[in-house]
Formats: structure tokens, sequence, C-alpha cells
């Protein structure tokens, strides 16, 4: 999703106000993320999180 949007790990983590080593953890599976951190990623991406789950 993130690299679909064009986006950097550092993009993005500016835009979730988080830094980039996090966005890089989760991204790898040492971290998780709840379904309210995971609509902010979509919507931080330019998707729909509704969209996005079904496409899971």
């Amino acid at each position: 999703m993130r690299t679909d949007a064009g986006l950097t790990q550092r993009d993005l983590a500016v835009r979730l106000k988080m830094h980039n080593t996090m966005v890089h953890r989760s991204e790898i599976g040492d971290r998780r993320i709840d379904p309210v951190e995971f609509a902010a990623w979509c919507r931080a991406c330019g998707t729909d999180p509704g969209k996005a789950i079904q496409e899971l």
C-alpha cells in the first residue's frame, strides 16, 4: 500500500507523526498495529480503510 502510494517509509512516518523505524518494524512484522493505526496508515496512503480490509 505504501509503495503503491509512492511513499517512502520516512514519508509515511512523517504523515503518521512517528519515527520511520516504527514503520519499518511494522512492515517486517516485528511490530503489530491495531485497527485504529491501520486505518490511519490507509488514510495516509490515500486508501479507504474499508476497501483495504476487503483486499486482505
